[in-house]
């Protein structure tokens, strides 16, 4: 099978990651180029912007050339594309239970690589402690939660809140 779809991803993107799980454990790694960029925050990639504005990665071309970008709406996307049991559930309150825990995985996600940037990008005398120290809480009482709340149904079931 030829690649039908274009990933442009970063190596460091804990959200390519989700989407590069969900693409191998439904069998479709296979339909997707992948096409490495290297954007940061005060040099995007002027190429990619063009059909998305934001220039966030996961970005993912569409054999029509449509631009889909945001690691859930392309993790939805191809659990859509296959055949066999979804990995985001399509109704009920199993739907939102999961995409719930799966979007604080994302909060989790979002707080760390936040942190990443305070403390790897931002001259030191530039760096907001209050603001930092606020991003670890986020992160500590996220994984709490999940820790007691979560892990019994995550080691149950292999799905995007598993993937997280």
């Amino acid at each position: 099978m030829s690649a039908t779809h274009t990933l442009f991803y970063a190596a460091a993107s804990p959200f390519v990651r989700k989407v590069l799980v969900l693409l191998h454990e439904t069998g479709q790694r296979e339909r997707v180029a992948l096409e490495e960029v290297t954007p940061t925050p005060v040099a995007p990639i002027r190429q990619l912007n063009a059909s998305n504005p934001a220039g966030k990665i996961p970005a993912l071309r569409l054999p029509d050339g449509q631009v889909l970008h945001d690691s859930r709406v392309i993790c939805d996307y191809f659990d859509q594309q296959h055949v066999g049991e979804p990995l985001i559930p399509r109704e009920g309150s199993a739907r939102w239970r999961r995409l719930t825990i799966a979007s604080l995985a994302d909060a989790v996600l979002d707080a760390a690589v936040l942190t990443r940037y305070e403390t790897f990008v931002r001259p030191e005398e530039k760096r907001w402690d209050a603001w930092l120290e606020a991003q670890r809480e986020k992160i500590a009482r996220s994984l709490a939660w999940l820790e007691s709340d979560c892990i019994a149904e995550l080691q149950a079931r292999f799905d995007i809140a598993a993937i997280g």
